[in-house]
């Protein structure tokens, strides 16, 4: 039995420039960071006692007896990409899927560190990413960029630069301690109860693409800024709040299904009651709205979304992990005679 744990990120700018259709042609970078909430999938393999072969269990279950009648498209693409047969997987997360928070890419990432884990193999975090981000765009055909799959992996604060030769590297922030848990403490995260699939708002929001070029490259540029407010120690802190709100008002103009009204009215709110900035996680249209406070006016922010769902989070720097190995004696069926799936 595999058990992985894979973190939620966190993007905080550059969202959107990491779409390759754009970072192609203009370069990108996100600024993003993981924290202490994280899926778990359980992998191991079934054993031959069923009249099914592969069992899964997430927000349903599928009992199925060929990989190719499996509904899920990243565990059927998965388990194909993999030549995965005769799988029990679980999935549980610490918070809701279609929130904002790249909570599918950090399934791909958890299952496929899972699968390379059961056939005993190890698999660095830049494999795993470049896995997930294929299986994703590429077999599942699903709409969106490349930051979730690389952020999931990886772990950690980092600046994603995409490159226009359709590579990407990941760069560390470098931030003093201190620094960095005062920005974790100024920042807010309320569950605004709306959810939605993020390839469903990506294509929603390609209509016009030509348009949105301008906030694009803003957006891009905005990366540079608020690396340089965490990395100087003699830049205002509050400067990275004020920053969240440019971009925040930069990306609403890059999509008609980015916001609602109703999301509009619960910033706006924030905003009011002190938040220097702030953003909604994600690609848009529901999910986690994040504002950064200053400690004087917290008190009167967390009145003013009392209504919302407040999650307190700790910045981590881990990316997926494994976290329970017992590998299994396992040989193909139609090597076996019998039941051969056992703890060795």
């Amino acid at each position: 039995m595999i058990i992985t744990k894979t973190p939620f990120r966190m993007s905080f700018f550059g969202g959107g420039t990491d779409i390759e259709s754009f970072f192609r042609e203009h370069g990108g970078a996100v600024l993003s960071t993981t924290f202490d909430k994280y899926c778990y999938v359980n992998v191991r393999h079934l054993p031959r006692f069923f009249d099914y072969s592969t069992e899964l269990a997430y927000s349903k279950m599928e009992r199925v007896t060929d990989v190719k009648e499996i509904n899920h498209p990243a565990i059927r693409n998965a388990m194909k990409m993999l030549d995965m047969h005769e799988i029990r997987l679980t999935y549980e997360a610490d918070l809701p899927a279609r929130s904002g928070l790249g909570t599918s890419s950090s399934f791909a990432v958890g299952m496929l560190n899972a699968f390379h884990c059961l056939k005993g193999k190890y698999t660095c975090k830049k494999k795993l990413a470049d896995e997930a981000i294929y299986l994703e765009r590429e077999l599942c055909q699903e709409a969106g960029g490349w930051q979730d799959q690389i952020a999931a992996s990886f772990g950690g604060m980092n600046r994603i630069e995409f490159n226009r030769n359709g590579t990407y590297d990941v760069k560390p922030i470098i931030i003093h301690p201190d620094r960095k848990r005062k920005l974790n403490e100024n920042l807010l995260m309320f569950f605004t109860g709306f959810t939605r699939f993020s390839s469903e708002m990506q294509k929603a929001n390609a209509d016009g693409y030509a348009d949105k070029i301008k906030q694009l490259q803003q957006m891009y540029d905005l990366v540079d800024e608020a690396e340089k407010v965490l990395e100087d120690k003699h830049c205002n802190l509050d400067d990275f709040g004020r920053l969240l709100d440019n971009t925040w008002r930069l990306k609403r103009q890059t999509g008609g299904a980015i916001t609602t009204d109703c999301i509009d009215g619960l910033y706006e709110r924030g905003k009011k009651a002190g938040a220097l900035g702030g953003k909604l996680l994600g690609a848009g249209g529901g999910g986690f709205l994040v504002f950064y406070v200053q400690p004087e006016k917290k008190a009167a922010v967390m009145e003013a979304m009392r209504d919302l769902l407040y999650v307190p989070f700790t910045f981590e720097d881990s990316g997926t992990q494994v976290i329970h190995y017992a590998p299994e004696m396992y040989e193909p069926k139609k090597m076996a005679g019998s039941f051969v799936a056992k703890a060795i």
